[in-house]
Protein backbone atom coordinates (compact mmCIF):
# COMPACT_ATOMS: atom_id res chain seq x y z
CA UNK A 1 0.00 0.00 0.00
CA UNK A 2 1.47 3.13 -0.44
CA UNK A 3 1.95 6.52 0.89
CA UNK A 4 -1.45 8.33 1.59
CA UNK A 5 -1.82 10.46 -1.91
CA UNK A 6 -2.81 13.09 0.27
CA UNK A 7 -0.11 13.28 1.89
CA UNK A 8 2.60 12.60 -1.00
CA UNK A 9 0.78 15.66 -2.82
CA UNK A 10 2.13 18.01 -0.40
CA UNK A 11 5.77 16.87 -0.16
CA UNK A 12 8.83 18.94 -2.24
CA UNK A 13 11.05 16.58 -3.37
CA UNK A 14 14.56 16.62 -4.74
CA UNK A 15 15.79 15.79 -7.85
CA UNK A 16 16.50 12.33 -5.82
CA UNK A 17 12.93 12.03 -4.69
CA UNK A 18 13.99 12.63 -0.89
CA UNK A 19 13.08 15.03 1.96
CA UNK A 20 15.05 15.65 4.68
CA UNK A 21 14.02 14.55 8.22
CA UNK A 22 15.00 16.09 10.79
CA UNK A 23 14.64 13.36 13.83
CA UNK A 24 14.15 14.85 17.83
CA UNK A 25 13.57 13.10 20.89
CA UNK A 26 10.19 14.08 21.83
CA UNK A 27 9.93 14.71 25.50
CA UNK A 28 13.38 16.69 25.39
CA UNK A 29 13.33 18.72 21.88
CA UNK A 30 16.91 17.72 21.73
CA UNK A 31 18.16 16.96 17.67
CA UNK A 32 19.39 13.94 17.38
CA UNK A 33 20.07 12.80 13.35
CA UNK A 34 19.05 14.17 10.03
CA UNK A 35 18.11 11.43 7.75
CA UNK A 36 16.36 11.39 4.13
CA UNK A 37 13.28 9.84 3.36
CA UNK A 38 10.98 9.41 0.37
CA UNK A 39 7.58 8.29 -0.28
CA UNK A 40 8.50 4.72 0.79
CA UNK A 41 10.14 5.26 4.15
CA UNK A 42 7.85 7.74 5.05
CA UNK A 43 5.05 5.62 4.73
CA UNK A 44 6.96 2.48 6.44
CA UNK A 45 7.88 5.03 9.16
CA UNK A 46 4.13 6.22 9.42
CA UNK A 47 2.49 2.54 9.43
CA UNK A 48 4.83 0.60 11.67
CA UNK A 49 5.99 3.40 14.57
CA UNK A 50 9.84 2.72 13.49
CA UNK A 51 12.09 5.47 11.70
CA UNK A 52 12.43 4.30 8.45
CA UNK A 53 14.93 6.03 6.03
CA UNK A 54 16.64 6.05 2.87
CA UNK A 55 20.77 5.38 2.90
CA UNK A 56 22.04 7.74 -0.20
CA UNK A 57 25.66 6.21 0.39
CA UNK A 58 24.04 2.10 0.46
CA UNK A 59 20.92 3.15 -1.71
CA UNK A 60 18.56 1.00 0.62
CA UNK A 61 16.15 1.56 3.67
CA UNK A 62 17.03 1.39 6.86
CA UNK A 63 15.40 0.91 9.72
CA UNK A 64 16.87 2.81 12.73
CA UNK A 65 17.87 0.07 15.27
CA UNK A 66 17.85 -3.03 13.33
CA UNK A 67 21.34 -3.54 13.38
CA UNK A 68 22.62 -1.75 16.54
CA UNK A 69 19.22 -1.86 19.11
CA UNK A 70 19.37 1.23 19.09
CA UNK A 71 15.52 1.48 17.95
CA UNK A 72 13.53 4.97 17.17
CA UNK A 73 9.64 4.74 18.60
CA UNK A 74 8.38 7.32 16.45
CA UNK A 75 5.87 9.52 18.17
CA UNK A 76 4.63 11.78 15.33
CA UNK A 77 5.72 13.05 12.35
CA UNK A 78 5.14 16.95 10.95
CA UNK A 79 5.56 18.12 7.92
CA UNK A 80 6.86 21.89 7.63
CA UNK A 81 4.68 24.79 6.34
CA UNK A 82 7.23 24.26 2.64
CA UNK A 83 6.36 20.87 1.60
CA UNK A 84 10.01 20.04 2.05
CA UNK A 85 11.33 19.24 5.24
CA UNK A 86 10.21 16.35 7.58
CA UNK A 87 10.08 16.67 11.38
CA UNK A 88 9.96 13.14 13.11
CA UNK A 89 9.66 13.10 17.05
CA UNK A 90 10.92 9.79 18.52
CA UNK A 91 11.70 8.11 21.60
CA UNK A 92 15.39 7.10 20.84
CA UNK A 93 16.69 4.26 22.39
CA UNK A 94 20.71 4.29 23.14
CA UNK A 95 22.43 6.40 20.58
CA UNK A 96 21.37 7.99 17.78
CA UNK A 97 24.22 8.79 15.90
CA UNK A 98 26.46 5.66 13.85
CA UNK A 99 29.55 6.59 15.76
CA UNK A 100 27.91 5.70 18.98
CA UNK A 101 27.06 9.11 20.35
CA UNK A 102 23.53 10.05 21.55
CA UNK A 103 23.02 13.01 18.89
CA UNK A 104 24.97 13.35 15.43
CA UNK A 105 25.02 17.21 16.36
CA UNK A 106 27.28 16.94 19.42
CA UNK A 107 30.96 16.60 18.59
CA UNK A 108 31.80 19.59 16.66
CA UNK A 109 31.22 22.86 17.24
CA UNK A 110 32.58 25.50 14.94
CA UNK A 111 33.47 28.74 16.36
CA UNK A 112 31.74 31.97 16.27
CA UNK A 113 33.31 34.89 16.02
Amino acid sequence: MPLDPKIAARLKRDGGGLVPAIVQQYDTGEVLMLAWMDDEALHRTLTTGRGTYWSRSRGEYWVKGDTSGHVQHVKGVALDCDGDTLLVKVDQVGAACHTGDRTCFDADWLALP
